[in-house]
């Protein structure tokens, strides 16, 4: 363990993360153990973490792969999970969630990490952080399991607010294209619009005036708009980025973590059944192994705040170990990548290229 700011981003050659142990549903043993694992895999990653010191130190103490690697920082407070993010604002100041923020808006680490209340987290974020110029509302994205041949979509907004207009959908879908872009390596990322129906005639008048915006800035922001999509299409190789409100969002993202748990516990019960099942599932192991892993949630833990000042990824609360490391990964690629960085000049370059557009559009109007 170190003190001081032996571990600030300046000070060390690889990624140096902020993370908050202190806010999941689990506790923070559950952190540490998913710091380790991340630790074990990247021998150049850092941690500062914040929370009860002492806590903290035994169980680091325990774990020989952070030796020497986490920076404690000791907070009183913690965010609990019926805390009401307006009240967390005004008194959180001494709480871990405040500190891990913090850690980011001082440029000591690259990107923060938190299992704790979402609302809080959100709105810590940004008043600390600060939203990106020309972003009205900061999206959480997530990454959906696909069909794709990188493994996965982009889905946002999945709760960072339940409410957005035509014109905030607009700014989802370019947000979540240079996510893709800068996440999943996509050179000209295919954005979807969800919807009840693929018609045109279908859905609510702010969805076919969002597709209307998409549709004609997508050209000036080097994305193609593949226009409505259906809850079916998901996990489809039709669309890249799917955008959506964030309680549709939100709904979307639990029902498909469901799923994937209650096929995981009938197939157990299945092969579990009788002696000829058990040495069915022996034989079959191999394949059940790998579809396990394909479908297993924790792989994809992890919403990123889009449209912040900084890097903040939102583990699930109640992650486990390979939980919170999946978030922490995620934490790590985007900080080694400058991705707010990057974010905030592709949304200042798109916006310019959306108002030459529609500016053009009219004038032939």
């Amino acid at each position: 363990m170190s003190d001081g700011n032996a571990l600030t981003v300046k000070g060390n050659p690889g990624p140096v993360l902020s993370i908050d142990a202190m806010g999941g549903d689990l506790g923070p043993a559950v952190v540490v153990a998913g710091m380790a694992q991340s630790a074990a895999k990247n021998p150049g990653l850092r941690f500062i973490v914040h929370g009860n010191r002492p806590e903290l130190e035994r169980l680091v103490e325990r774990r020989r792969a952070l030796a020497d690697r986490c920076e404690i920082r000791h907070t009183d407070g913690v965010v609990t999970m019926d805390a009401k993010p307006s009240h967390v604002v005004r008194h959180g100041k001494d709480t871990s969630m405040w500190s891990c923020i913090e850690a980011v808006r001082a440029g000591e680490a690259g990107a923060a990490v938190s299992c704790g209340n979402t609302g809080a987290l959100m709105a810590l974020s940004m008043m600390r952080l600060r939203k990106i110029e020309g972003v009205n509302r900061p999206a959480i994205a997530c990454l959906w399991p696909s069909r794709n041949p990188k493994g996965f979509n982009v889905m946002l907004d999945v709760g960072a607010d339940i409410r957005a207009d035509a014109g905030d959908l607009l700014q989802y879908a370019l947000m979540g294209a240079s996510y893709a872009r800068n996440g999943l390596d996509l050179a000209r990322p295919r954005v979807g619009l969800l919807n009840v129906g693929t018609e045109e005639h279908k859905g609510r008048a702010e969805l076919k005036f969002a597709a209307e915006l998409i549709e004609r800035v997508s050209h000036a922001a080097d994305f193609e708009f593949v226009g409505f999509v259906e809850g079916s299409d998901l996990p489809s190789a039709k669309v890249d980025v799917i955008v959506t409100d964030g309680f549709t969002g939100n709904v979307a993202l639990k029902t498909g973590e469901g799923t994937a748990r209650l096929i995981s516990e009938r197939m157990r019960e299945a092969f579990s059944y009788s002696i000829l099942s058990r040495v069915a599932a022996v034989l079959a192991y191999p394949s059940l192994k790998r579809l396990s892993k394909r479908i297993d949630p924790r792989r994809v833990n992890g919403g990123v705040f889009l449209g912040l000042n900084g890097t903040v990824v939102k583990s699930h609360g109640s992650a486990d170990a390979t939980g919170v490391a999946a978030a922490i990964k995620l934490a790590e690629r985007l900080a080694a990548a400058g991705f707010h960085e990057r974010l905030a000049a592709r949304i200042a370059a798109a916006e310019q290229a959306a108002a030459a557009a529609m500016q053009a559009e009219a004038g032939q109007a």
